[in-house]
């Protein structure tokens, strides 16, 4: 059954092409967003805090600062209405789930950037 569910999976669903990202990388992903009959374009540009999931259920999980409020939004890889995801910076992180960095404020919510 699993094997027919992986066969499904893999003919049917469009792959996107994304980088790669993981925890501690800075994104900004663009998606579309229906207000009526229009389709207009946003933005969200934050830290990536988890990738969960595989193949058609992966999600991945951004942080941002909204003033000195923290916003967090989960978006499926697969969502139809992603339109690309730019990778801005790398974070140098030992974790796959950074869920301390919720707690940290001012200089110590700063991510080390990765040495190319």
């Amino acid at each position: 059954m699993a094997d027919l569910l992986k066969f499904v999976q893999d003919e049917f669903v469009a792959k996107k092409d994304f980088p790669d990202f993981g925890a501690g990388d800075t994104i900004t992903v663009f998606y579309e967003i229906k207000e009526g009959e229009k389709t207009r374009t946003q933005f969200f540009k934050g830290v990536v805090i988890q990738r969960r999931g595989s193949g058609i259920t992966e999600t991945f999980t951004i942080r941002k600062m909204s003033g000195s409020v923290g916003v967090e939004r989960i978006f499926p890889v697969n969502l139809p209405a992603l339109q690309k995801i730019e990778v801005n910076k790398k974070g140098a992180v030992r974790r796959a789930r950074i869920f301390y960095f919720r707690e940290l404020t001012g200089k110590k919510a700063k991510i080390k950037d990765k040495r190319r």
